[in-house]
């Protein structure tokens, strides 16, 4: 992609709605997805019947040995959208790696293309019973030949090996981190629908931790948990009719996944990636980090908020950690770049970009309550920028 989006802020999105977090749940995920899906389509001021387009992701809802089953483990647009009572001619499913980001992508398009006129974009999260990473690995074949004898069979041992590398390059502390995960678990206490829901950290806690692959430890990880979230986009012109202020899609960018082994990570392979994404982002969008002043950044292991910050050209390069250690994510500060002001992956559980999509939709929309701040352009970010990561930026100003 060149040059500017062309639909930019013709679509926006106009509803959402978020279900509680729980660690699992006696409800099926489906029944959980329709409530929450009409929910959204009344926070819009539409009706079931008006929904035309139905996007989805459910690629990576749980990790290990784990059979998914349509509207129990996973809930497909396929599935849900008979089930709300709706007639759509539109359904699409996006299975890369950035479900978020790229389910935004193929509904912004969608709507500009005039393939549907109201679109439900949902994500649900199932969590099984057991352990989330439960592996039924008995040989390695491949690329996993060369790195699962060493460990490297999931995603935290990659992690801490590209976050052990930053430390040793930059200096860094696992005390300035230490203050990056207290401030998404202060954030997430405040959210009623979050998992974490009035239980704060402190720095402390956080150094008392035992450690569970170095340098990080479980505060550093989120919580795998049960959930959906729901979100209905229309056209700009369409969205002013409708009782919300709308949030416009201003551009988006996302990566192919670059890695040189299965689950075994580099810092340079993450950061070459998280600046080609900000390359095409800014020229996507007409946008400079300059102007971002509601950012969300993926959170679902700590040092990613590090690689955000560096890649996309908000902090230099190693310098993240002193920022952080300085309070300059600190949200109860106005003048800070709140990075974690929804309180993230971390803060809330592992619901794979939902709370920065719905932290972003909150404060430009102005629906954010005690914590809104004053915001006219967001940006979320989700997965590891080399993993198939990715940006949206959004805008409550589309002059």
């Amino acid at each position: 992609m060149s040059g500017q989006f062309r639909a930019r802020n013709q679509v926006a999105i106009v509803g959402y709605a978020q279900s509680q977090v729980v660690r699992r749940s006696d409800e099926l995920l489906g029944i959980t997805a329709i409530k929450t899906a009409l929910d959204a389509i009344k926070d819009a001021g539409l009706t079931p019947g008006q929904i035309d387009g139905f996007l989805s992701s459910s690629l990576l809802p749980t990790s290990g040995d784990h059979r998914s089953r349509d509207g129990y483990s996973v809930v497909s647009s396929d599935w849900l959208a008979p089930r709300l009572g709706a007639s759509p001619r539109y359904i699409a499913g996006f299975q890369g790696k950035g479900q978020i980001t790229g389910s935004f992508e193929a509904a912004t398009n969608a709507l500009a293309a005039g393939a549907a006129d109201y679109v439900l974009l949902h994500r649900a999260l199932y969590n099984p019973p057991g352990k989330y990473n439960n592996n039924p690995m008995t040989s390695a074949g491949g690329d996993a030949q060369w790195v699962a004898p060493q460990g490297f069979f999931g995603a935290l041992p990659a992690i801490s090996m590209a976050y052990n590398e930053y430390m040793q390059r930059y200096g860094a502390s696992r005390e300035a981190m230490a203050h990056l995960v207290v401030e998404a678990r202060k954030n997430g206490a405040r959210q009623p629908w979050s998992y974490w829901a009035g239980k704060p950290i402190t720095v402390a806690d956080y150094m008392a931790g035992e450690l569970i692959n170095d340098p990080m430890s479980k505060l550093d990880c989120d919580i795998p948990v049960q959930a959906v979230g729901a979100y209905v986009l229309t056209t700009a012109d369409r969205a002013k009719d409708l009782p919300n202020k709308p949030v416009y899609i201003s551009g988006y960018a996302n990566a192919y996944p670059e890695h040189s082994l299965s689950l075994h990570w580099t810092l340079d392979e993450m950061m070459r990636a998280g600046a080609d994404i900000g390359k095409r982002l800014w020229e996507s969008t007409g946008f400079s980090p300059a102007d971002i002043d509601a950012p969300q950044f993926y959170d679902g292991f700590s040092p990613f908020i590090y690689f955000w910050l560096e890649s996309l050209g908000f902090c230099p390069v190693g310098e993240a950690h002193r920022f952080v250690l300085d309070g300059g994510i600190n949200s109860d500060d106005p003048k800070s770049f709140a990075v974690l002001s929804g309180g993230g992956a971390i803060g809330n559980g592992r619901l794979h970009g939902l709370p920065q999509l719905l932290e972003c939709y909150l404060q430009l929309s102005g629906r954010a309550a005690e914590r809104q701040r004053k915001a006219s352009v967001g940006l979320m970010t989700y997965s590891a920028p080399h993993f198939g990561g990715g940006g949206v930026v959004f805008t409550n100003d589309p002059s």
